[in-house]
């Protein structure tokens, strides 16, 4: 089969597409034809990281994979003999988290059961581009708004509100009841604002800090805010969030974003598309900082 390989850190351009053994799934394991995965900011990172970062980063669950790629949508092509909720034949989403090999491949073998990575049947009206593009910004986003314990009503800005976790986090904040602000450059207010937010500032134009609106909940979904500066704009019982924390996948929370696809509650927002040969071009592109929800790898059509 046909897969992305690293043997090292570095720029972009050590990846490298080769052809390697297909693997064959263990008794708890499921083959999955992968047809969608993503390059995502945290593919970056690990992409660069330092080897000697390598093993504290295994404390928290994240391992620098020989083949890259932590969300994917595929096809079940076979299943091992211990497996029970899925069956050849089946499409399903998830993600690699953890494990020791990623999804930037023609197949990926996934385990039923994983503390860190999770598995699901994709929404069934949902192309396999769109689930790819759920998981990682998705369970993110929901991660972490629920320790806001939204409530209907409540006023939320999302900073960074263009980007996966920010696009994912307008919409929920929405389904939430929330009333949402959403932060970004001139280029992505459309955007934004075609995902239900009902407010968006350029912030090239004005600093949220400064224009007397008051918030319950202010979002850092690109990293890029702190404590100190957000307090300005928060109510005295206010909460500050940031993508900066600690996250968790979670299975409940794979099937809450199936469900809400299925309702069209939310939908995934694809920046640009790339062959799994261009997967180079992909990383450049996301480690510039300016991409538009998510960028897809097209594996199989």
């Amino acid at each position: 089969m046909k897969a992305i390989i690293q043997t090292k850190n570095g720029p972009p351009e050590i990846l490298e597409l080769q052809e390697i053994a297909k693997p064959v799934p263990k008794d708890n394991e499921i083959l999955v034809k992968v047809h969608a995965a993503t390059v995502t900011p945290g593919d970056v990172m690990l992409r660069k990281l330092h080897p000697l970062l390598h093993l504290p980063m295994r404390l928290f669950g994240l391992r620098v994979k020989k083949i890259p790629g932590h969300e994917f949508a595929g096809q079940i092509e076979s299943v091992g003999k211990h497996v029970q909720r899925f069956k050849p034949g089946e499409r399903v989403f998830g993600t690699t988290t953890g494990l020791s090999v990623g999804a930037n491949a023609e197949y990926v073998c996934v385990p039923e059961e994983c503390k860190t990575a999770v598995l699901a049947k994709m929404p069934v009206n949902a192309t396999y581009q769109e689930a790819a593009a759920l998981p990682v910004g998705g369970m993110t986003a929901l991660f972490i708004l629920d320790k806001a314990n939204l409530q209907n009503g409540q006023a939320v800005l999302v900073y960074g509100a263009s980007g996966s976790v920010g696009s994912y986090g307008v919409q929920l904040a929405k389904y939430y009841g929330a009333t949402v602000t959403g932060v970004c450059s001139t280029s992505n207010v459309d955007m934004v604002k075609s995902l239900g937010a009902d407010e968006v500032i350029d912030y090239k134009n004005e600093d949220f800090t400064k224009n007397g609106q008051i918030y319950d909940v202010i979002l850092d979904a690109a990293g890029k805010i702190s404590p100190t500066i957000s307090k300005a704009a928060l109510k005295p019982d206010g909460r500050y969030l940031t993508v900066r924390s600690m996250t968790r996948e979670s299975n409940e929370h794979l099937l809450l974003l199936k469900e809400l696809v299925e309702k069209g509650d939310i939908k995934p927002v694809i920046d640009r598309f790339y062959p799994l040969e261009r997967i180079a071009e992909a990383h450049q592109y996301v480690e510039g900082g300016h991409k538009k929800g998510n960028v897809v790898i097209v594996v199989t059509q």
